[in-house]
Formats: structure tokens, C-alpha cells, sequence
């Protein structure tokens, strides 16, 4: 198991009337990431936040914010979401038509590049991208909600990825997103998993943030 696994709490499950703060106590709690999906209600039905929300951030945490992109045609708004300061910005595959410059378009602009890909997405579509990027997400629910059960057949899908970009010497991370419990979190990580993206287990927790926070740093440590 690896010595350090990052941990991205996705605010999609956050208490929006008190987000600023909750991030902060994410922060403290010793979050690596924060995680921000945002939705379009096009590429998936939901609708999220938007760059207003990602630059207030910076007001309660100084940990990079990993913009995770649930939209159609993220080319048109990559300049916006960088200026308002995403540190990852990451799209989809099913969303791009030209992947390689839209991924060239996000480095140009000094942000680090991610790709997502949907559960039934097969590895193939991103194979040829690996030397270009900085991030590849395996989402392991369908896009849109939290909430999510975590889909099995992932575990699976993460391994063959981790073997993927270890036979191509990459240095790209490999982050899975969705489903994510204190009861999974040591499999996904086994598997080959470097950033767990954690929405309602954290932020959700009966326990609160930061005891939810030390147990998973517990598991994957």
C-alpha cells in the first residue's frame, strides 16, 4: 500500500449554507484536496456550482481545489475556471471532441490536467493521452448525485489503470471518485488508487468532518 494517499473531500455533499466552513474544518482536518464537481444539467442531469463559488474558497483554504468538470464543451470556460483559481482542472472524455488540445489548453494556462472517465467508459480512450496528463479520475458511480453505492466492477477497472500508467512510467495521478466509505476506502486504495475524491462520508458524517477525516487517513495509511 502506498505511504501516502491523497484525500479530496467533495464538496457536493457539503452543507452549502455553511460551506466556507466546512472546508476550513476540512482543511484542518488534514485534507490533501479539495475536491469541486461541477455540473451543467446537460452532461449530467444535476446542476452544481459554478467559478463565483471555487474563488470564494481561497477565503477558507489554501489547499489546491480540484475542479472536477461534469460539463459539455469545457473548452469554452477552461480560461474562467483557471482564473478563478482551480489548481486541477479535469474533463471527461465523453465530453471532449478533441481531448489532446483541450488537455494542451489547460497546461498553457500553468493549471495541472485531468481526464475522467464514466463507469462503462472503457481505458482505451485515454491511453494515447497518459503522457499529457497530469490526473486520470475513474468515477466508480454514475455521474450526477451523490450519494452513490460504489460500483464493484471498479476495483477492477482502477487495477488495470494503476498497471497502465505504471508501464508507461507516468506520473499521473489516479484518483477515483464516488461511493467512497471507511469500508471501501483500503480496496480502492489496494487497487492502485492515489486520490480518493469523498463526498457524503466525510461531510455527512455522524461523527462529524474531522473524526470522519482521521479514519480514513487511518485506513489508507
Amino acid at each position: 500500500m502506498k505511504t501516502k494517499v491523497k484525500l479530496a473531500p467533495s464538496i457536493l455533499s457539503a452543507d452549502f449554507a455553511r460551506l466556507g466552513e466546512q472546508v476550513a474544518e476540512a482543511t484542518r482536518a488534514g485534507a490533501d484536496y479539495i475536491h469541486i464537481d461541477v455540473m451543467d444539467g446537460h452532461f449530467v442531469p444535476n446542476i452544481s456550482i459554478g467559478i463565483p463559488i471555487i474563488a470564494s474558497l481561497h477565503s477558507w483554504t489554501n489547499l489546491p481545489l480540484d475542479v472536477h468538470l461534469m460539463i459539455q464543451h469545457p473548452e469554452r470556460c477552461i480560461s474562467q475556471f483557471a482564473k478563478s483559481g482551480a489548481d486541477i482542472i479535469t474533463i471527461h472524455v465523453e465530453a471532449c471532441s478533441s481531448l489532446h488540445r483541450v488537455i494542451h489548453s489547460i497546461k498553457e494556462l500553468n493549471v495541472k490536467a485531468g481526464v475522467a472517465l464514466n463507469p462503462a467508459t472503457t481505458l482505451t480512450s485515454v491511453e494515447e493521452i497518459i503522457p499529457y496528463v497530469d490526473l486520470i479520475l475513474i468515477m466508480s458511480v454514475e455521474p450526477g448525485y451523490g450519494g452513490q453505492s460504489f460500483i464493484p466492477s471498479s476495483l477492477d477497472k482502477i487495477s488495470r489503470l494503476r498497471k497502465m500508467l505504471d508501464n508507461k512510467k507516468s506520473n499521473a495521478e489516479l484518483e477515483v471518485d464516488g461511493g467512497i466509505t471507511i469500508d471501501n476506502a483500503t480496496s480502492i486504495v489496494q487497487a492502485g488508487a492515489d486520490v480518493l475524491a469523498i463526498g457524503s462520508s466525510i461531510f455527512n458524517a455522524k461523527k462529524g468532518i474531522s473524526q470522519a477525516m482521521q479514519m480514513f487517513r487511518k485506513a489508507v495509511s
